[in-house]
């Protein structure tokens, strides 16, 4: 599926996406483990890019051939040049909710471990950097095709998600975990695309979150669980899909990379075959290093 990856691309219109939620800065470093209390490690590798699940996720939607526009803070501290020279390379726009703040961006620093690809991540989110619905451009929906929303920005999000339905845009949320005021975006989701830690209020097994998520009447949900098959429900049809089997070198950055290829396959094919191929290009993002050299590689 991947090897004819690039053919494919090529015969596909180019769409636009909107990707609404958290952009950071993060320093990712490849060592033998995690530094113990007090320990020194010299990383063998490192690399800077642009982070943070809907941005991940957009940069992923531009290479597979489309339009993709970040919504989130960005400010103007000049740690942001990094961020601002990272997307502009994989040409991905940035709409700025608050182009003049002066703090710094969110950090993540990130180790990966060499061995097996598991990282351990220290950041801070975008909860000292909450923008109001009313710092959203006008022009934001301009020839808008699809719309992810990572649940960074609730109060954004959930405007957003609104004007979408609205509009019959589709709206997918990356449910990488549950956030506060998520339930105010539900209502107006096509496509809740979540992870194995995905647990809204009151829910503690897999079928009570799909029964939560099913009671908004969102016609298409699916949990990952990395390696494992992919369970759906879709149109109360409910099913697995087995993934690709790799030996992983980094599985950093693999869930924000499959929404953003869902969010490319699903305007084209149906739900499950959308679920399969986002499958196979975060499986083969894993087999490099950091959240952008799977992209390097010719297929």
């Amino acid at each position: 599926m991947v090897t004819n990856l690039k053919s494919k691309i090529q015969n596909l219109k180019s769409h636009r996406g909107l990707f609404v939620g958290l952009v950071t800065l993060d320093l990712i470093y490849l060592a033998d483990a995690a530094p113990q209390n007090n320990q020194k490690l010299v990383a063998t590798d490192y690399t800077v890019a642009a982070g943070g699940p809907a941005t991940n996720a957009a940069v992923t939607f531009a290479h597979l051939g489309n339009y993709a526009n970040i919504l989130g803070v960005v400010g103007s501290h000049p740690m942001t040049q990094l961020i601002y020279s990272d997307l502009e390379n994989y040409r991905v726009a940035i709409a700025d909710l608050d182009p003049n703040k002066p703090t710094p961006p969110p950090v993540s620093s990130i180790i990966v471990t060499q061995t097996t690809g598991e990282r351990a991540i220290i950041s801070i989110n975008a909860v000292k950097t909450q923008a109001s619905h009313a710092s959203v451009p006008d022009n934001i929906f301009t020839d808008i095709d699809i719309v992810l929303v990572d649940g960074h920005q609730i109060e954004v999000g959930k405007a957003i998600a609104q004007t979408a339905k609205a509009h019959h845009i589709p709206v997918v949320i990356d449910g990488g975990s549950w956030k506060s005021g998520f339930e105010e975006i539900l209502p107006f989701v096509d496509y809740a695309v979540c992870s194995a830690n995905f647990y809204p209020p009151g829910c503690e097994t897999e079928q009570q979150v799909f029964d939560y998520l099913s009671s908004f009447n969102i016609p298409h949900i699916a949990i990952t669980h990395g390696d494992q098959p992919i369970t759906y429900l879709s149109q109360n049809q409910s099913a697995t899909i087995t993934v690709p089997r790799i030996t992983a070198v980094d599985t950093l950055g693999a869930g924000d990379i499959f929404h953003g290829a869902f969010c490319h396959y699903i305007l084209s094919e149906n739900f499950p075959d959308a679920l399969a191929q986002a499958a196979s290009i975060a499986a083969n993002s894993c087999k490099f290093f950091g959240t952008r050299r799977w992209m390097e590689v010719k297929q």
